[in-house]
């Protein structure tokens, strides 16, 4: 080999070796800037199909809460989850489906109840790595209600005959124009209880607890932040501040990191969504709720 040649080849190695320092140099410049996000989805409102309403009410869409926590999974600069919940509670498949992705989520997540966490919004928490919770919180409301009206009698008083036309012996069970029949009243309490162990059963599993412990601290009842954590329905006492600390730990962020609030915006298609979502089989608000199939109103967890 000639001189020339060494030199070429020389000159081909070292830009080469500095090409490669160059590039781990500026990994650990920028090392920094990724990985070291924690990114904040908020659950605000009723858990139902649909977006905040125009008369003022919040909802939190699960489509939209779920595409938020997989944006942060795939995101490369995220490495862990903050949920910011405030929320009564909601219908039982949207809250579910929140929960089981919130559980399948390959990235730490951590839920912080500020004001309110109960019912199907306590179900959605109860599937994260862990969940903390402001001291004067309502948290839990674990139970099942079905509330449903008897206006026969007003309807005689003020002169209003209601007329039903169904198809089917039990189509109009719990309509408001009769007293249901004992039959009707064990079908709906056998419907009540089946969605009441199911309730029961997933937290059970998600809190890595004893069925029959968590049968006897539910029963509906709704505790402090402070009950909750003495009852270990919430792991630690917090603000959001301490949660984002929580989420650094879990996610491995040493030192500062950064914060994304994730959210979508609102259009006025889904204003008018909203309406929609009024209907339906609700679990969940932990102080009242719907459930309105024609007739039969207030089924909650």
């Amino acid at each position: 080999m000639d001189k020339n040649s060494k030199l070429l080849l020389g000159l081909g190695v070292g830009g080469i070796f500095l090409l490669f320092i160059l590039i781990i140099a500026i990994t650990v410049l920028l090392g920094s800037s990724f990985g070291n996000t924690i990114a904040i989805i908020p659950i605000q409102g009723e858990i139902a199909y649909g977006s905040s309403d125009i008369l003022g009410g919040s909802v939190a869409n699960p489509e939209i809460i779920k595409e938020l926590i997989r944006q942060a999974e795939s995101d490369d600069s995220v490495s862990a989850i903050v949920l910011d919940i405030n929320s009564p509670g909601g219908t039982p498949v949207a809250s579910e489906e929140i929960m089981n992705t919130i559980k399948n989520c390959k990235k730490p997540v951590v839920a912080w109840i500020s004001d309110t966490g109960t019912s199907g919004a306590y179900l959605a928490a109860s599937g994260s790595d862990q969940i903390i919770a402001s001291p004067s919180s309502m948290v839990g409301s674990i139970g099942v209600i079905l509330d449903i009206t008897n206006l026969s009698e007003l309807y005689k008083k003020i002169g209003v005959t209601k007329y039903v036309i169904k198809g089917g012996k039990y189509k109009d069970i719990g309509s408001d124009s009769r007293d249901m029949t004992a039959e009707e009243k064990t079908m709906l309490q056998n419907m009540v209880n089946e969605n009441y162990d199911h309730f029961i059963s997933m937290v059970a599993q998600n809190r890595k607890l004893d069925i029959n412990y968590v049968r006897t601290i539910a029963e509906g009842k709704i505790y402090t932040g402070n009950q909750a954590k003495t009852i270990k329905l919430i792991d630690n006492i917090g603000n959001k501040e301490q949660a984002l600390d929580a989420a650094a730990k879990l996610g491995g962020i040493e030192g500062e990191y950064n914060i994304v609030t994730m959210a979508k915006p609102q259009s006025f298609e889904d204003i008018l969504s909203s309406f929609s979502s009024k209907i339906g089989y609700s679990i969940g608000k932990g102080i009242g709720s719907l459930l309105d199939e024609s007739t039969i109103k207030n089924l909650s967890y």
